[in-house]
């Protein structure tokens, strides 16, 4: 058995479908933000503002590694996370990769009523959030879209998710 890593654009439901699918799977569950904030004890909107991106994408890429390196487990990695650092490579090396694919509305609707502070959203007018999604979320596809798996984000079936692993993992 391989550990399960969901890739996506932040709010694409990473963390709450990763939840299910562990609980499916009787495997554990970690979230690489909440996981870099108990390691380091700090905030990622903080880490961010102390230290700066960069800084931030080093540090996560060894969390990541981290992560990777426990028996099985599934995995929501952040939502730049496989971009940096030939992270979608280490991931799909090591664990069944899994992109969760929304449009841009869909990812403007989820950011615009998220009560989760995200360090490159924060402070955006609704104009300037959906003009960000816009420009960053096809550059980022580049890396989500080599996922061994890609499933559409809106009205997702966590069942039909949890089969469709369970067929790649055999």
């Amino acid at each position: 058995m391989k550990s399960i890593v969901l890739v996506g654009f932040p709010g694409s439901g990473k963390s709450t479908v990763g939840r299910r699918l562990a609980s499916r799977l009787s495997l554990p569950f970690y979230d690489t933000d909440s996981y870099f904030e108990e390691k380091y004890r700090i905030t990622v909107s903080d880490f961010f503002a102390k230290y700066g991106e960069n800084f931030f994408r080093i540090c996560e890429k060894s969390v990541l590694e981290e992560l990777l390196s426990f028996p099985p487990c599934v995995i929501a990695a952040g939502g730049g996370t496989p971009c940096y650092f030939n992270s979608m490579e280490l991931i799909n090396g090591s664990a069944l990769s899994v992109y969760i694919r929304l449009s841009p509305k869909s990812l403007f609707e989820r950011l615009s009523h998220s009560r989760k502070v995200r360090p490159l959203l924060s402070g955006k007018s609704p104009e300037e959030l959906l003009a960000y999604i816009e420009e960053v979320l096809p550059q980022r596809e580049i890396f989500y879209t080599q996922a061994a798996l890609c499933v559409k984000g809106e009205n997702m079936d966590v069942n039909v998710l949890v089969d469709s692993v369970q067929k790649l993992l055999l």
